[in-house]
């Protein structure tokens, strides 16, 4: 599948600054053998790899300091087709066809539906969240499983002796992440469902104050006008409650830390 990207990219890892050219990943990347792919794979020179292999090999960068969130943008801003949950027999290509496996039914897809319409998902904002603070020298306790509906709170860090409880939303797609409906419309609309999900981690937020009273009270929100319009009408409240509001744009970058 043919796609379009830029050329090279600079970004910040831990707060070091990088430089990563597409050329840079096809030559580190001829001639090695890929991993097993257990979730999220990339394809560079015909080839599928995992992602955290392919991004590690071609910046230089231990995958111990870096999310598969993080690679997966940073390997779509260049242009590369990233899928995910792709099985192991199917990582090899032979002549530009992959080999016989399971072709993965969801996928993360060309780099226009990456930025338009994946990064604004829950998990997404939680990750970026997450590479924001280690990136900051946070020390990260805990991560929920959000694609599970894990219960509890989605994000626990600290740094020195400052502890911070994050609630995480997603804003709303108009279809169904779920594969078994994929082509229905929900019957609401992403705005009136934003409001619910906007109230549900306010609700949280609060729940975590009064049981956490020492600890920092946030909600985590992609960039999204109904957001901002909803945080806007109840800013008052929250700062009096002592929530924070944190923003996660589209390059998953996270504003009011």
């Amino acid at each position: 599948m043919a796609s379009q990207g830029r050329s090279s990219i600079r970004f910040t890892v831990n707060r070091r600054q990088y430089d990563l050219a597409r050329a840079t990943v096809e030559s580190r990347l001829v001639d090695v053998a890929p991993d097993a792919i257990r979730k999220h794979a990339v394809r560079v020179n015909g080839v599928w790899f995992p992602v955290l292999q392919a991004f590690e090999l071609a910046s230089g960068i231990p995958r111990s300091e870096f999310m598969s969130y993080t690679a997966r943008r940073h390997l779509v801003a260049l242009g590369f087709e990233v899928r995910g949950d792709v099985d192991h027999r199917a990582s090899r290509a032979v002549g530009g066809d992959e080999v016989q496996g399971r072709v993965p039914s969801t996928w993360i897809g060309t780099p226009a539906q990456e930025a338009d319409e994946q990064w604004h998902t829950e998990g997404n904002v939680q990750a970026a969240v997450v590479t924001h603070l280690v990136g900051a020298g946070w020390r990260i306790f805990s991560v929920a499983n959000t694609a599970t509906k894990e219960h509890g709170i989605d994000v626990v860090a600290g740094l020195r002796d400052e502890v911070v409880g994050i609630e995480v939303k997603g804003f709303p797609s108009r279809g169904y992440a779920d594969p078994a409906r994929a082509g229905e419309t929900k019957r609401s609309s992403p705005s009136t469902q934003a409001g619910h999900w906007y109230s549900q981690a306010v609700l949280a937020a609060m729940r975590l104050r009064g049981k956490k009273p020492d600890w920092r009270s946030v909600i985590a929100l992609p960039d999204f006008p109904r957001y901002r319009d909803l945080h806007a009408e109840t800013m008052s409240s929250l700062s009096a409650a002592q929530i924070e509001v944190w923003w996660v744009d589209r390059s998953g970058s996270v504003q009011g830390t």
